[in-house]
């Protein structure tokens, strides 16, 4: 087994090594990792419905899809990530989440405390959610990647804003995050290890575990393959937020030129259809500008560039193009 110490914070390229060690490596893989300000969401989610897009925006918060199901998770400097990437051979492909959660079970009960597995995919601490998991098989290969978060110190309040968004704005097929009581790590230790020391302790203890564990360094040649696979995929809109599942979205929202409501659908991160409603007065028939919108893509920058370029406020009294695209979002 190799065990790799990660110390990059990007996320984009921290995604993109994942995917690195999972197809282009035979050896089993352990790895501890951190995202600074970053918003991890599903490989199957509607990104936008997962987020608050105002709080991402005003903290300079990373989005980033992964490889694996589940819900979206934020992450910080107090939240600690360990990924397992194993071979599965004839043992036939399967979702275990308990063999990989235990290791982390062990270290904690080796510190005093006790936690348990819970549900599909937590580790709890006295009924406090800590740790969330994920997994995706990679069939060509016989490989899984098992990884999870490891809430050591987190700011439980920004956990909460950047994930907070209205339920009712988005319709999808796309599964929702299980909004759950959390906890630090820290809060239940007699001490207070700090998150790289508590790193050391799990680390250790797996290779306790794998007596074939051996130190293993990102070199130049990984790095350089990593980096061009996050600047290609993990860094890119289409991956992060096109790629979400068809969705509808309804809002409204308030301007000087009156309520503006819109109602459209979202296939592959295209705009398909778009319905305008509101009590707004208008300088000539909406319907070229809406046909114009349609085959947009759903990403606030462009749109809004799209709006300028067709003069929207050209069309509607009172109402800017700065002003139109909060509607969209």
């Amino acid at each position: 087994m190799l065990c790799i110490l990660n110390k990059s914070l990007d996320p984009f390229f921290n995604q993109a090594t994942e995917d690195y060690f999972l197809k282009n490596f035979e050896e089993n893989v352990f790895m501890l990792w951190q995202n600074d300000n970053t918003i991890v969401v599903g490989k199957h989610q509607n990104t936008l419905a997962e987020i608050n897009v105002d709080y991402v925006k005003e903290k300079g918060v990373s989005v980033v899809r992964r490889l694996t199901g589940g819900g979206a998770v934020y992450h910080d400097l107090g939240n600690l990530n360990y990924t397992f990437i194993m071979g599965y051979g004839d043992e036939g492909a399967k979702v275990d989440f308990k063999k990989y959660n235990q290791p982390i079970i062990d270290v904690l009960s080796q510190l005093g405390v006790e936690a348990n597995f819970s549900g599909r995919n937590d580790i709890l601490i006295d009924g406090q959610k800590f740790s969330g998991n994920a997994e995706h098989i990679y069939h060509q290969k016989q490989r899984v990647l098992h990884h999870g978060t490891l809430l050591y110190a987190s700011e439980i309040q920004d956990i909460s804003d950047a994930l907070n968004v209205n339920p009712l704005k988005f319709e999808g097929k796309a599964r929702k995050s299980v909004k759950s009581r959390v906890t630090n790590i820290s809060s239940h230790l007699d001490e207070d290890i700090g998150v790289e020391k508590f790193g050391e302790r799990v680390l250790k203890h797996v290779t306790h575990l794998y007596p074939d564990a051996v130190p293993y360094e990102i070199n130049a040649f990984d790095k350089a393959a990593i980096q061009k696979l996050a600047d290609e995929k993990y860094s890119q809109w289409h991956w992060n937020y096109g790629y979400s599942p068809n969705y509808s979205l309804k809002n409204g929202i308030k301007t000087p030129g009156g309520f503006v409501e819109v109602h459209f659908n979202v296939e592959k991160g295209m705009i398909t259809d778009l319905e305008i409603f509101g009590d707004f007065f208008v300088n000539k028939d909406l319907q070229p500008l809406i046909e114009d919108l349609i085959g947009k893509e759903h990403q606030k920058e462009k749109l809004l560039a799209a709006l300028q370029d067709l003069k929207s406020s050209d069309y509607f009294n009172a109402i800017s193009e700065e002003e139109l695209v909060q509607a969209f979002f």
